[in-house]
């Protein structure tokens, strides 16, 4: 293969459910990168409780080698080609984490992906100044900010719902799930007769790592002006940009 594979084990028991079934279950999954945003789960056959039947091959990676696919089955339940292995990594399988209804790092559900052990988050209490504007429109002022430092992402300022306009936020359906916050809900905002939409949410239940952020709504500071402490930011490139 043209480059190593970064890979690791894990002291973390993991397990990955079907319906109500384990599929998985190890007190010594293998973390491998696939890509270099966030690992994956692997397994080996001692660990698998559900069968496996091999139903054809996939794609084929240049770091990894040639992939073949496998239908999960459990006593009740099936996922089509929701298991793979790789011939660069053979003796492991992992499985496709939407093809599950569930995972599990220890006792606490995991959403979106693995989590990654070299990405960290901090939430601080501040004291900054921090004000929001939409096409010139203040939409929020705060003195109070928590503010949440992500391994790769530009710093978020999560703000009390007694310093925004909400008269200006109109709910979204949208929400999205990340493994290292929680579930987060949206909120468009409108001024003037434009609506910018989604560019506001909260995690009403965040996991215990980001519990300061509890009802706090952020602002993407890629779509939003934003002025803290008297110094207009400029807007960061990320992937939400």
């Amino acid at each position: 293969m043209a480059e190593q594979v970064k890979r690791e084990p894990s002291a973390k028991r993991v397990r990955a459910v079907l319906g109500a079934e384990v599929v998985a279950d190890s007190y010594r999954p293998e973390l491998v990168w696939e890509h270099p945003y966030f690992p994956t789960y692997y397994f080996s056959s001692n660990d698998i409780q559900a069968k496996l039947f091999e139903t054809g091959a996939g794609k084929t990676s240049p770091r990894l080698g040639d992939q073949r696919l496998f239908t999960v089955k459990t006593g009740v339940n099936q996922a089509n080609d929701a298991a793979y292995a790789y011939s660069g990594i053979p003796e492991l399988v992992a499985f496709r984490w939407s093809a599950m209804d569930h995972w599990f790092e220890e006792d606490e559900e995991v959403y979106v992906h693995a989590r990654d052990p070299y990405k960290r988050i901090d939430t601080l209490t501040s004291s900054r100044r921090v004000e929001v504007l939409v096409d010139g429109t203040k939409v929020a002022d705060s003195n109070r900010p928590v503010l949440l430092f992500e391994t790769g992402l530009p710093t978020r300022y999560y703000l009390p719902k007694t310093d925004v306009r909400l008269e200006l936020l109109e709910r979204s359906d949208t929400r999205t799930e990340c493994p290292y916050k929680g579930v987060a809900e949206y909120w468009s905002i409108v001024t003037d007769g434009e609506v910018f939409k989604d560019v506001v949410w909260s995690y009403p239940f965040p996991v215990s790592e980001a519990a300061k952020i509890a009802g706090l709504v952020a602002f993407y500071n890629e779509k939003v002006d934003m002025v803290v402490d008297g110094t207009l930011l400029e807007r960061p490139r990320s992937p939400s940009s």
